[in-house]
């Protein structure tokens, strides 16, 4: 149960916590997969970053890590995946079914 102080307390501040930004979420990023290529082929982002592959190009492509931290199924035209980077790190995936399609994601 909440106690009158508590409740005192959270009129005066949630007023406030509208106007703070979000940083303890890093801003989400993009990337598009299209002409057999990933768009940007290096992405930095912040740690804590949800990271979202759209696949713009008439087949399927996947994305995957070189180090196996993170694994999409194929997609199809306009499928999408997502991974969230929490660690600070340099990611480098490619597409299974097209291995000459590369790109990183950098995270610091």
């Amino acid at each position: 149960m909440i106690t009158r102080r508590q409740c005192a307390i959270l009129a005066l501040t949630l007023p406030f916590a509208a106007s703070v930004p979000r940083s303890a979420r890093a801003e989400d990023a993009e990337v598009h997969i299209d002409n057999f290529t990933f768009e940007p082929a290096k992405l930095t982002v912040k740690a804590g970053t949800k990271v979202k592959w759209t696949n713009r190009d008439d087949i399927p492509h996947t994305v995957v890590s070189t180090n196996r931290s993170f694994r999409s199924k194929p997609m199809d035209t306009d499928g999408t995946f997502e991974f969230t980077f929490m660690a600070p790190g340099t990611y480098d995936y490619f597409c299974s079914l097209h291995p000459h399609m590369k790109a990183t994601v950098v995270v610091e």
